[in-house]
């Protein structure tokens, strides 16, 4: 996308009434590279800003919905401990394991279970995905310091399996309710934007585009 204009354009012609100044953002944030913050009240088309952008530039949508208690390592990875146990048991029920090579074979991508994180570090086809931190003011300040770090470097570590750094960084978007303060070295990071409710002239734009 070239310019705003094509910006609104494109997002429209996915059902999405873009204003000129979140257009303007947007426009900002793929130019540089930078993820985009978007803060206003539930319901204000927050989330919807993502479908479309991802829609218009024809990428994966990849979605992490934050809550109270997310960790790091749940918006990472996790590994599938049923499928270690039947491997464990396999091995041990053939006879004569080798102790460090199934350890090896364990802590392999095989038994990798990606979550939105890492899924966003991965080649993609068809480009970048558009990586939706949804909710981002459920979540606590261990999480959002970890989530800084991650988007700096757009790269994260798997104790077992080292760094994984994206070839290419998504394109991404995160998102507050505002229910509680997002630390300012979070919003430093990203271009920010408050979303309003439509006027009434909006509305109407809305409702002739949907209709």
């Amino acid at each position: 996308m070239e310019s705003i204009d094509a910006v609104q354009t494109a997002l429209g012609e996915t059902g999405y009434v873009c204003g000129r100044d979140l257009a303007t953002v947007v426009f900002l944030s793929l130019k540089l590279g930078r993820p985009l913050f978007l803060e206003g009240e539930a319901g204000v088309g927050k989330t919807e800003i993502a479908k479309a952008l991802s829609a218009a530039l024809g990428r994966k949508l990849i979605r992490l919905q934050c809550y109270e208690g997310l960790d790091a390592s749940s918006a990472v990875y996790e590994w599938n401990f049923p499928a270690q146990m039947v491997a464990i048991r396999s091995a041990e029920a053939s006879g004569g394991v080798d102790r460090k090579a199934l350890t090896t074979e364990l802590f392999s991508e095989e038994f990798l279970i990606e979550r939105p994180l890492l899924d966003a570090m991965r080649p993609q086809t068809g480009g970048a995905p558009v990586l939706l931190i949804d909710e981002l003011d459920r979540t606590d300040e261990p999480f959002e310091a970890f989530l800084l770090e991650a988007l700096s470097d757009f790269q994260v570590t798997i104790p077992e399996l080292g760094t994984i750094k994206a070839p290419e960084p998504p394109i991404v978007i995160l998102t507050s309710n505002r229910t509680r303060e997002v630390h300012d070295a979070l919003k430093r990071r990203c271009l920010y934007h408050w979303v309003d409710y439509p006027n009434f002239e909006r509305e109407m734009e809305i409702l002739t585009a949907r209709a």
